[in-house]
């Protein structure tokens, strides 16, 4: 492969440089800038990137004792090529761990269920979904108020209201210009339920590009606000007087182009196909739920009251649901999958989707009849119910066979024992409520 300097895309675009990152296991963007000529020699030759990315936490607190942080091999993606949106003259690649130790990584293990649908002559579309809070604070501002008192950008904003929309125009304009450089499409973008709130629907596009733009939009978006002396805030709970953050995932099959989930014969216009994978993901998502539900703070959010799913249920145009069919017109007939948060990493969202779903078809499912009603006011069987915590999800995870058989034994035991130091570190804070509760009590 000749040098990527030497390429006619480098040439018209005149791009010098590649940002090359790696998603770690939160989903954020570890990357370095080079010249687009290394890059070039790295493709051909191998990369190789520090295998701490999978050995620290959210806080960069390392938790595997026993790893020498040494640097492991690696693959740039150029197919993911895109324009980096914060200045001319430079690219974004797509990178990950290749190997042994690549088995580690929910984007290597998307790319093995997208193989196994191609295997099957059946293409995936899919996208993302995001609400998000924008913070009148800085990094700066953050850490003088010890991260109490926050202040909200936009407090008078309204659900779907044309007063912040016409008010911050301007912000908002600058977003979509930044997504429109970097690739990725927003559907709509409008504002949601709380002080400085907004939703921002993604584009439906193919294959593992869905999460890699919803990975990318996470870290870009933020980046953006930030260079507005703003804070973005995507994490799942941010104040239990506000509803929970939202990162729902919608996803469709097809097959030489026709629907696979439509049937204008069956009953909403479901094919088997569309209920045997509603079948699976209901099976699998209590005992694989930690993959979409990863931190402390998720399990704040998947409570009565919050906007968000409690059990393994599903109904045709129920938002009340974990899934929602939308079946508007057969083109359209996807399944929406509303437990993941705003923070969920998109790529192990969307391989435990496509392999529970996968699975319901193999083992032919049913999902039983749609849930017409709330399922807030349902009682679910125990087996539907999801894990309480953190903690809970871990265990079942470990103890779930199925997802031993399907992501391999070392993706299981890693992702569980990252999970468990978060749970220990969380075990040994002090919050304001417990203050509050008890201080004047005992």
């Amino acid at each position: 492969m000749p040098d990527m300097q030497d390429t006619e895309a480098t040439r018209v675009s005149g791009r010098e440089d590649i940002h090359v990152g790696i998603f770690d296991l939160d989903g954020v963007f570890r990357h370095k800038l080079m010249t687009a000529k290394k890059a070039g020699k790295l493709i051909e030759s191998g990369y190789s990137f520090c295998d701490v990315l999978h050995g620290w936490d959210s806080a960069e607190a390392t938790w595997d004792d026993a790893a020498v942080y040494t640097d492991r091999p690696a693959r740039i993606y150029p197919e993911t090529r895109r324009r980096w949106p914060f200045g001319p003259g430079a690219d974004v690649m797509i990178a990950d761990f290749t190997g042994d130790f690549g088995q580690f990584s929910p984007r290597n293990q998307l790319l093995r269920q997208l193989e196994k649908a191609r295997a099957q002559g059946v293409d995936v579309t899919a996208a993302f979904e995001y609400e998000f809070f924008l913070l009148d604070e800085t990094a700066d501002t953050l850490r003088a108020k010890d991260y109490r008192g926050l202040q909200h950008f936009a407090k008078a904003n309204r659900t779907y209201s044309v007063q912040s929309a016409a008010v911050h125009a301007d912000l908002f304009d600058g977003l979509r210009d930044c997504m429109e450089t970097v690739g990725i499409g927003l559907d709509s973008l409008h504002t949601e339920l709380g002080p400085g709130c907004f939703e921002a629907p993604l584009a439906a596009v193919a294959g593992i590009r869905a999460a890699d733009d919803a990975a990318l939009f996470r870290n870009f978006a933020r980046a953006h606000f930030a260079r507005a002396g703003l804070t973005t805030v995507f994490m799942s709970k941010l104040n239990p007087a506000l509803s929970g953050q939202s990162g729902h995932f919608h996803v469709s099959l097809q097959r030489d182009g026709k629907p696979v989930f439509h049937d204008p014969a069956a009953p909403d216009g479901l094919s088997r196909t569309a209920l045997n994978f509603i079948g699976g993901l209901l099976r699998l998502m209590p005992e694989m739920l930690v993959m979409t539900a990863h931190t402390v703070n998720a399990y704040k959010r998947l409570v009565p009251g919050a906007w968000a799913p409690t059990w393994a249920s599903w109904g045709v145009q129920n938002r009340t649901c974990a899934v929602r069919v939308i079946n508007d017109t057969p083109e359209s007939t996807r399944i929406e999958f509303r437990v993941p948060s705003a923070d969920s990493n998109p790529h192990a969202t969307m391989a435990l989707c496509l392999a529970a779903g996968f699975w319901g078809i193999e083992n032919a499912v049913d999902p039983g009849a749609p849930l017409a009603s709330s399922a807030y006011e349902a009682d679910p069987p125990p087996e539907a119910r999801f894990p309480r915590d953190l903690v809970e999800a871990a265990d079942r995870f470990e103890a779930s066979e199925t997802a031993r058989d399907i992501f391999g034994d070392a993706f299981v035991d890693h992702l569980v024992r990252s999970r468990r130091h978060e749970v220990r570190d969380y075990l040994r804070q002090v919050t304001d409520w417990e203050i509050r509760r008890y201080l004047e009590l005992f």
